[in-house]
Order: C-alpha cells, then sequence, then structure tokens
C-alpha cells in the first residue's frame, strides 16, 4: 500500500494557502488508486502532533514528513526529467501540512515524478 501512495505523491500540484495555524499541525486525508484514477481507491489520513488517523505506519510517516523540506511541492517547471513510466497509480493528497493547507496530486509519469512520489511513499 505504501509503494502506492507513495506514486500518487509523485505527480501534479500543490497549492499552499491560509494562515499558518500551528507549526507542528499535520492534518492529510491521502488517496491512491493504483491502477489509476477511476479503478478504486483507498484513502488515509494521518495526524501528527497529536498522533492518529488511520495509516497504519502513521507515528513513521510524521517522523517521516517533519524530515523533508516541502515533501508534496510540484517539480519545478523546466526540470529536465528522465522518460521512464513508473506505472498507472495516481494519489491526492490534502489537508494541513505544518498548519498550512495542501492539496497535491502524485503519479510516477516520469523520473522526477517517481522521485518525488518516492519521498512521501510512506504515506
Amino acid at each position: 500500500m505504501s509503494g502506492r501512495i507513495a506514486a500518487v505523491v509523485a505527480a501534479a500540484g500543490l497549492v499552499l494557502s491560509g494562515t499558518a495555524v500551528a507549526q507542528s499541525s499535520t492534518d492529510l486525508r491521502i488517496t491512491v488508486w493504483p491502477d489509476g484514477k477511476g479503478n478504486g481507491s483507498t484513502t488515509r489520513i494521518v495526524r501528527c502532533n497529536p498522533l492518529g488517523g488511520t495509516l497504519p505506519s502513521r507515528a513513521r510517516a510524521c517522523r517521516t514528513l517533519a524530515a523533508l523540506k516541502s515533501p508534496f511541492a510540484p517539480v519545478p517547471r523546466g526540470t529536465m526529467c528522465t522518460d521512464v513510466n513508473g506505472g498507472p497509480a495516481v494519489a491526492y493528497v490534502r489537508g494541513t501540512f505544518r498548519g498550512r493547507r495542501v492539496a497535491a496530486w502524485f503519479n510516477r509519469s516520469d523520473g522526477c515524478e517517481i522521485d518525488r512520489w518516492n519521498r512521501v511513499r510512506i504515506l
């Protein structure tokens, strides 16, 4: 399951908005479509500080996320990426991360997106 979520985390855009609540406030809903969007999905929730949610490895996920600078940032425009496809999985992460709103799509459409996915595959 964590590999599937990682694939989703690797793709599309990120939106950050709103006022920071508490710097450590993280409450995320992660939806993964292992066979591509529209082909059945699984949704998990992870909360950090206080720890909670339905993600089985939520403590490890919170530690991993805390160590990453911008885990939901998109691949910068103009970045050269390898032409490799990591499979059809797609993921969407939404909620709050470090007190800020997050909405990020992930996929494994090229080497950059696969790397992005792998950084947050614990989700």
